[in-house]
């Protein structure tokens, strides 16, 4: 096993608790899918999201997954002119077998983000 920082970022479709919970939990869902994790492989998930996005912490997201004996940290983005709206972005930090290939995730609008990675997707 090894130790590893997956990253990851989605966008909500508006400022609700619904919809940052929507898209946060989609993309824990296909890291964890593409990466081959379980909840005990996780060692502790920074989220943060942009500061148009404060109706409700995307962690709140994770312990609706299980993740209730993983470390969770919600912060804000910095507020950059001209940054992509309504961002949640994740740093995983979890034990994965040398073998398995680390696969980043970007989804919905944030695709935009890693253009370099969306081959690998």
């Amino acid at each position: 096993m090894r130790l590893r920082a997956l990253r990851g970022a989605t966008t909500a479709t508006e400022n609700s608790a619904e919809a940052i919970l929507e898209a946060t939990e989609e993309l824990l869902r296909e890291l964890m899918e593409r990466n081959r994790l379980t909840p005990e492989d996780l060692v502790s998930c920074i989220f943060t999201s942009t500061p148009d996005l404060d109706a409700e912490f995307p962690a709140v997201a994770a312990r609706r997954l299980g993740l209730d004996r993983v470390p969770l940290l919600c912060a804000q983005e910095i507020d950059v002119p001209g940054a992509l709206p309504r961002t949640v972005r994740v740093l995983v930090h979890c034990y994965q077998p040398v073998e398995v290939q680390p696969q980043h995730v970007y989804l919905r609008e944030a695709v935009a983000l890693r253009r370099d990675l969306q081959a690998a997707q």
